[in-house]
């Protein structure tokens, strides 16, 4: 039974300091608190007549005429 106990200790104990996925789970979260961001600003952006609309176009103006107004 003693023998037990230690093999069951000595598991919690190898499963708590196992740290090898660690850095891929933090990685995956930070990719999605990022994607998340950039959804809820782009689609600020282009909500309602926004500007980010007005700056494309404008930007492609620029670049396939001469006038950049």
């Amino acid at each position: 039974m003693n023998a037990n106990l230690k093999l069951i200790k000595h598991s919690v104990r190898s499963f708590a300091q196992d740290e090898e996925g660690a850095q891929v789970v933090e990685y995956a979260l930070i990719i999605a608190v990022v994607s998340i961001a950039l959804v809820v600003a782009l689609k600020a952006l282009t909500a309602n007549g926004g500007g980010f609309a007005t700056f494309i176009t404008r930007v492609t103006n620029c670049l396939t005429t001469a006038t950049c107004a």
